[in-house]
């Protein structure tokens, strides 16, 4: 046993001398793979890419030997996290044991002659509670008790709590686990390994999409086969994550966007509206960025998710613009708070009341922020006065048609609309929704009410040539980002299938290409994704 541990301690000294043979700083190195809550692992850093080809190698080698590429998966994915939220990496992994558990316990409970029902429901009760508690007392709390103190005369102490990275992605993920197994859409998973993966899984951990179980588990247990195909789209969709992200989003809002909202009453009513539309543009491309990316690296792996954006900006009304930004998190306040709220199987003004309630949840959900529960009431306010006006102004009509036997019958189809009433609606709903992202970005409806105050009684169009010439690469970053988005979707899918086709070792050459790109137009500090702090 002496020799065993001296022989290790030479190998240890002889590896230390090498890594000071090379002038590596063993201290520095340390330190950059600790946790720092400063220093985050973030995509779009240099450390994220040295460890994730690293990995990516490994991943490969491992290709014949499952659980070897699982557990290894788990254990980055876990890294991962931990770079992010230090120890509370331990509360993901406890979510993800409570929840392997629970799924077990709720198929014995469905097989039980008597008291099935009120089992199963119990143990949703206690998934719900667990999962909402968590987001209460690590997300909430500080709203809480300052809500408390500004009321009331007793005082409640406020006590700083370090929010754990992505927790409301991976708690949202661990209550339709359980609530599809209720519902019969999902067998509960029987490989503790399996339900590890899925909730660990780093590409989607931190800023979503919002993956649910019933369309990863599967693709975990086949096994899945990484393709030339699954590798191209990949690549291709990390470029566009990354030039969205870095090149467009980090340049409006560090040139220009954050210094409007920070001092609204220092700028032009013309110079408000424009970093309001600016916003909007710069959170398209800061967080369908982030999806891309995460959506790339999973089909990397062999994993396929769901799309998470579908061109926001081409929507013609609010119904619309939810039906295509933020896919994953509309279809989940959809299935699990709007249906069970009673959804529209009830009279009108109660499926008004669900649609209302569900955004507010839905911006509640964003952070602790008062001013999300309004910028969430005010989506509600616009989604069901949106139906109100589709009673009187429908957006289908009926009409007669003949089928192939001769018959005539009647089908509902849009209703035709000029160029010039969709291009209408297009912009007005752009606006309308650059609007309400004003709530969502002003610290305080102070400066909210500061910046319409300027919009509306300072506006100045003439000041608009001065900005131009002062904001160039500031007009032309946002008219990139907008016109970009706007491109006929035919044209995307040409570009993607021309990328496709090109040899591997030509898409690596352009993925180069980029990061070198980006490294040089980008802020001399890393700046983070917005959805990491929801």
């Amino acid at each position: 046993m002496e020799q065993l541990t001296d022989m290790f301690t030479a190998l240890f000294h002889q590896c230390l001398d090498f890594f000071e043979h090379l002038n590596i700083d063993i201290d520095r190195m340390v330190s950059e793979l600790s946790y720092d809550a400063r220093q985050p692992l973030l995509f779009n850093t240099g450390l994220f890419l040295i460890l994730f080809v690293c990995f990516v190698a490994v991943y490969r080698l491992l290709r014949g030997w499952r659980t070897g590429r699982m557990v290894f998966t788990i254990l980055f994915s876990l890294y991962f996290y931990y770079k992010s939220s230090g120890l509370c990496s331990l509360i993901l992994i406890g979510v993800a044991l409570s929840d392997f558990f629970l799924g077990l316990a709720m198929q014995r409970a469905s097989e039980l002659e008597r008291g099935r029902t009120v089992m199963m429901k119990l143990i949703i009760l206690l998934n719900v509670t667990v999962n909402v508690g968590m987001l209460v007392y690590f997300k909430y709390f500080g709203l809480i008790a300052e809500t408390i103190n500004r009321f009331m005369t007793a005082k409640v102490d406020v006590i700083n709590v370090i929010l754990p990275a992505g927790i409301s992605f991976f708690t949202f993920r661990s209550i339709s686990y359980i609530v599809d197994i209720y519902r019969g859409q999902l067998r509960p998973c029987r490989s503790l390994l399996d339900y590890l993966f899925f909730l660990t899984f780093f590409p989607p951990l931190l800023a979503g999409p919002v993956v649910r179980a019933k369309d990863m588990l599967p693709q975990i247990k086949g096994n899945p086969v990484i393709t030339s195909e699954m590798v191209s789209e990949g690549v291709y969709l990390i470029i566009l994550g990354l030039i969205k992200k870095m090149v467009i989003a980090d340049f409006i809002s560090g040139n220009f966007v954050d210094r409007v909202f920070d001092n609204p009453a220092l700028y032009s009513g013309f110079e408000n509206f424009m970093a309001s539309v600016g916003f909007t543009i710069q959170l398209y491309c800061d967080f369908s960025g982030y999806s891309d990316i995460a959506i790339g690296i999973a089909l990397l792996l062999g994993f396929r998710f769901k799309e998470n954006f579908n061109s926001p900006f081409k929507a013609q009304s609010p119904t619309e613009f939810w039906h295509r930004w933020h896919i994953s998190l509309s279809t989940w306040l959809r299935d699990y708070v709007y249906i069970p709220l009673g959804g529209n199987r009830c009279s009108k003004p109660r499926a008004y009341l669900n649609q209302f309630i569900t955004m507010v949840v839905g911006g509640l959900w964003h952070g602790a922020s008062w001013m999300y529960v309004i910028w969430g009431a005010a989506h509600g306010a616009l989604l069901v006065i949106h139906k109100t006006l589709l009673r009187f102004f429908p957006a289908t009509v009926s009409e007669l048609v003949v089928t192939d036997a001769g018959e005539v019958t009647a089908v509902t189809v849009p209703s035709r609309r000029s160029p010039l009433a969709k291009g209408f609606n297009i912009i007005f709903t752009f606006l309308l929704m650059s609007a309400t992202f004003m709530l969502f970005r002003s610290r305080s409806m102070e400066d909210f009410y500061m910046m319409w105050h300027q919009i509306t009684d300072d506006f100045h169009i003439s000041v608009a040539p001065q900005f131009v010439e002062g904001y160039m690469t500031i007009v032309i970053a946002m008219a990139a980002g907008y016109l970009l988005h706007m491109t006929p979707s035919e044209w995307a899918t040409r570009l993607k299938a021309g990328f496709m086709k090109t040899p591997l070792f030509v898409q690596a050459l352009i993925l180069a290409a980029v990061v070198i790109a980006v490294i040089q137009v980008r802020s001399s500090d890393i700046v983070p994704f917005i959805y990491l702090q929801y």
